[in-house]
Formats: C-alpha cells, structure tokens, sequence
C-alpha cells in the first residue's frame, strides 16, 4: 500500500459510526486513518485501550497503537471524517474547516445549512458547486459536506432513477429501522425484544426534508428543493443490521411495474462512470423472489453500498409499490461518507 495516500483524521473514532469509518479505511488505496479523535474519557489512550471493538472483524493494526486525541486538537490530517455526537459536532466541524480541512460529515447538525451540500455521488454530485459558495460566505479555506440520514439514504438512491425517468408527484415511506441505527448502547433490549417501537425522535422529520434538498437542484448559489411530497412513518424493529423500507409512489408518468424495474436495473451514474474505489457496480440491485429484500440475506450486497429492491408491483392507492433494503452503517452512515470523500478527490476538491 503507497504512503502516499491522504491522510485522514476520524472523528467520534470509538463510537459505531467511527469503528466503520476504521473498519472500511482499512487498506483503502487513496486514504489512510493518520489521527483518531475523541472524547476526555478516551484522549491520551491507545486506541485499544480507549475502544471496545464492536464489529465482527479484528481491529485494524495500523490504529491499535495510535493515541486518541482530544476534540480540542489540532490536526495534520487533511480530511476529518466525523462521527461526532451531534451535540458537540456543529463547535468541531466548524472550527476544522475553517482551519483549511475537508469534513465530511455524517452527522445532522449541518445537512440542512443552505450552503452545505448534502450529497449522495449518484444523486446529486452537482451541489458540490455549493462549497465555493460556502467558502465565500464564511471565510474558510476548508469546507464541510454531509452525507444524509441512514433511512433516507436508500430511499433517495432508488427515487433518483424514478424521477430522471418518470417524475415524482407523492411518495409515501414505512420504514422498519434496525438498532444499530441508534448507536450504542442503542434501545434497550426490554424494549426491543418481542416489539416494535413506532417512533424515531425526528427521523421522519429528517426524511421529509433531507429527500427534498438532495432531489432539488442547486442554482445561483441556492438550493431548491423538489417538488413532490414525502410522507413517512418510521418505526424501530429488532434487527441488528439493515434498514427495510416499504415504499408507495405516484410518478408523474405512467410507467408499468417492468418500467421501473428496468430503471433500477440500468441506473449508473457519476461514481460508476469514475471508478470509485467504493462505489457499487450496481447502486440499486433488484430482487426477483417474493420475499426479498431481507437484512439477513441482502444488506451486505456490492459490500453494503447498494439499495436492495424487492416486490415491485402496482398500488391501487398510488400507482406503484416496493420494498427496499439497506445497511445503515455502511451506505447509510461511514461507506456514504468515505464514498463522498472520493468523489472529493477525483473532482480535485479537497485541500492542497
């Protein structure tokens, strides 16, 4: 592996978001993992001493040894990937760009800011046009770009194909969210186990207007949002790994069941076109049995970092229904982050 890969900086490093940001660093041919951030609790540590590796996997050698640093650090890196709680994310993400670092973002606390750009590469890869923009606003030299909520990531790669080929007028979302998607400890196993949990603290919220902005256009320096309507109900179940969303549509043009299918199928787009190291050969993979997609069958396929799509069919209410699957920490959280920061790279838009 060259050592001239860029060096990157993990922030949140002992949390499950950051764990994957190491996990799928590992070995990866343009980034490697030079400095791990986190809390007081865990500054000063080796990392093996601060950290309960959560994943199936080992550990990563190359950050056994490495020492913690505080939230407080200055960093060599010049990419931070930050896993950070929101709760100290927006103090730490900040200062870091405007100290001339490229964040990448997985958490909420900036998706929204009108000259943030909320990037899926398949979807919208044009609203990286936004960080000039922001870097005129604010007077940095780096910038911060975010990758969306971990529901609404799969949900938007599957829309995207169905809206360049028909158009969206409704969209209405059930999801079924895995307990990985609230960190760890996560949700209580009493409340777990034998139930379903019918509310995610501003999850809809998230999917409603996040699905907005990525599917809109950036134009003169603003974002515009799309014009359909989302509707989503979200719900916690007790699977580990693996988001499932049951999704109704009215397009804006008749197309049969075999249509979108063909749609899913046929999507490429900018990370395809470029070869990124981590994106999918297929962004949305469909499924022909009538019970798929499942998270224990189908999350990890193309690695994580494709949709699944299975029952594609007509609604009666709508116009058409299916069902999709996702991992949430990989395309939904760390895989979505690293992919963004390739496409960074090979657009020539990370600092020098």
């Amino acid at each position: 592996m060259s050592d001239n890969r860029i060096p990157v900086a993990v922030l949140g490093a002992t949390g499950n978001v950051g764990q994957r940001f190491i996990q799928l660093l590992q070995d990866h041919p343009w980034f490697r993992v030079a400095e791990l951030v986190a809390s007081e609790r865990s500054a000063g540590k080796k990392f093996s001493d601060a950290t309960v590796w959560r994943l199936g996997a080992e550990m990563p050698e190359a950050v056994r040894d490495m020492t913690v640093l505080d939230y407080s650090a200055d960093l060599q890196s010049v990419v931070a990937f930050s896993g950070l709680p929101s709760e100290v994310a927006g103090e730490i993400e900040t200062r870091l760009a405007a100290n001339g670092i490229a964040v990448v973002s997985n958490t909420a606390t900036h998706r929204m800011e009108p000259d943030v750009p909320l990037i899926i590469p398949e979807v919208n890869a044009d609203h990286l046009a936004a960080i000039k923009t922001q870097q005129a606003n604010r007077g940095w030299k780096g910038f911060i770009t975010t990758n969306s909520n971990c529901s609404v990531m799969h949900l938007v790669l599957t829309l995207k194909p169905l809206q360049d080929a028909f158009g969206l007028k409704k969209v209405l979302v059930t999801t079924m969210q895995a307990v990985s998607g609230a960190g760890y400890p996560g949700v209580p196993s009493l409340d777990m186990i034998d139930n379903v949990v019918p509310y995610i603290g501003s999850e809809e919220e998230k999917m409603e207007t996040e699905a907005m902005k990525m599917l809109g256009g950036f134009v003169d320096g603003a974002f515009n949002t799309a014009d359909f309507v989302l509707s989503a109900h979200c719900n916690r179940v007790p699977v580990r790994d693996g988001h499932t969303e049951c999704v109704s549509i009215e397009l804006g043009s008749d197309a049969t069941p075999a249509d979108v299918i063909a749609t899913f199928e046929s999507f490429r787009a900018l990370p395809q076109e470029l070869g990124l190291p981590s994106a999918p050969a297929r962004p949305v993979v469909v499924r022909y049995e009538d019970n798929r997609p499942q998270p224990q069958l189908d999350r990890d396929t193309e690695r994580g970092m494709a949709s699944v799509v299975g029952r594609v069919r007509p609604c009666p209410v709508l116009g058409l229904k299916y069902v999709l699957l996702g991992h949430n920490t990989i395309r939904g959280a760390a895989g979505a982050g690293i992919l963004n920061a390739e496409l960074l790279k090979a657009k020539g838009l990370l600092p020098a």
